[in-house]
């Protein structure tokens, strides 16, 4: 058996190394510059950057801020200062573009709407404008890409994601500095199919800036504080022990690092790369860290945390003039991060092997930031898909990114019935 493994985990890693790698990378540009572009990587290899320009013959727009998989043929990406959500296929081809969310943040999808997290104050929906004091949710029908619903939530929210049936999102009050309102604390949740609001989480620390890490039932969420006194920090959230009503207390660890940029790992983990800076000495500190979500949870941040990466990863990394993303494929274990550089010029991709062995870097274009994979020949997006332990019946084998795997790969970590389990041949 281990001689088969090997001889498999060989012809798969050269299966992978003849252009199984399809990462799509959203550089932001500079702010107001209306010059967000498309970077389609393949093959070991930048195909363009600019691939959104070469597929529908004009730009994308202005500071793109995330980007997600709706459905097998759907992808979605915000694109803050354009005030548009531009919905593509895995081609790159344009289907639609939604106007009615300004200054719209990141995304969430339970395969048949999109929500989108807005710092403004008013939305255009299907029954007439909505009005908010605050941020707000707007949930996008897929059928027509019009924009059926919307809900206050706090000042500036930020992060999104969908577990089981609701909406997790992080409120930062980023403004705070120069409206009449505090910094947030707070996690607002949501009922998808309502938008009712069932619940907030205090967490107690300011200012949840910044996309959301998933694996599972649990959240990786960052928040840089106040950038003078109050230190940088992240909170990892247990979605269950939220919706099965356990205290505030009980619902999420705070560990004394930052994780402004992080991402999910092959074996459930978060790596998280942390950047604090502080307006007092005009300088940026960085973690590098990988957390152990269940075990940071059991042991209430005594447990989980470490200051390991694959091969040379970490060591690579801490070479870079500004880091700047980081993401592991879900669907094949190989590892990427960004280094924007100067923020004003061409950025870089580094790509690794799962091992962490250093493959390559890349030119790509200014501030390079979101990533997403696209599933590799004989594997197939089938949605979104909820984890629920009350389901026994479900045999659907789904990765620790909540997407359904038809191929599992043997000795990778996969999630079925609600549990982890290494597929075996």
């Amino acid at each position: 058996m281990k001689l088969f493994f090997l001889f498999f985990s060989l012809c798969f890693t050269r299966m992978i190394l003849s252009g199984q790698e399809r990462i799509i990378l959203l550089n932001e540009g500079n702010w107001q510059a209306d010059n967000g572009k498309v970077t389609y990587f393949e093959n070991n290899a930048v195909v363009s950057n600019q691939w959104f320009r070469d597929v529908n013959k004009h730009k994308l727009g202005d500071t793109p801020n995330d980007i997600i998989q709706v459905t097998d043929n759907l992808i979605a990406i915000s694109v803050n200062w354009s005030n548009i959500i531009q919905f593509i296929t895995p081609q790159g081809k344009e289907v639609a573009a939604t106007e009615d969310v300004p200054n719209n943040r990141k995304l969430a999808t339970d395969g048949r709407y999109v929500y989108v997290s807005s710092y403004g104050h008013e939305c255009a929906t299907v029954s007439g404008f909505k009005y908010f004091t605050k941020g707000f949710v707007a949930k996008i029908d897929i059928s027509d890409f019009k924009v059926v619903d919307a809900v206050e939530v706090g000042y500036e929210p930020e992060g999104i994601a969908y577990y089981n049936g609701y909406l997790f999102v992080a409120n930062t009050g980023g403004y705070a500095f120069q409206e009449d309102h505090e910094y947030e604390t707070t996690v607002t949740v949501l009922e998808a199919s309502t938008l009712r609001t069932v619940r907030t989480v205090n967490t107690g620390q300011i200012n949840l800036y910044g996309k959301m890490s998933q694996s599972g039932k649990y959240l990786c969420i960052n928040s840089p504080g106040d950038y003078y006194d109050v230190q940088a920090a992240t909170i990892i959230m247990d979605c269950e022990a939220v919706m099965r009503g356990a205290s505030d207390k009980d619902c999420f660890t705070k560990l004394e690092y930052a994780a402004t940029y992080s991402c999910t790992t092959a074996d459930g983990s978060f790596y998280a790369i942390g950047s604090r800076y502080s307006y007092y000495t005009g300088e940026y500190t960085f973690n590098y860290i990988t957390i152990d979500p269940e075990a940071v949870m059991e042991s209430e941040g005594a447990e989980g945390v470490s200051d390991k990466m694959p091969g040379t990863v970490m060591a690579d990394i801490k070479k870079m003039m500004m880091p700047y993303g980081i993401y592991v494929n879900p669907y094949t274990g190989y590892i990427y991060a960004t280094d924007a550089g100067s923020f004003a010029a061409a950025g870089a991709l580094y790509q690794w092997s799962p091992q962490g062995t250093l493959l390559g870097t890349h030119k790509v274009y200014i501030n390079p930031a979101h990533f997403l994979a696209l599933p590799p020949d004989g594997m197939k997006f089938e949605g979104v898909e909820a984890i629920r332990d009350d389901e026994p019946a479900d045999h659907s084998i789904y990765n620790l990114q909540g997407m359904k795997v038809t191929n599992p790969i043997p000795g990778q970590l996969y999630i079925r019935n609600g549990k982890k389990f290494i597929h075996q041949i």
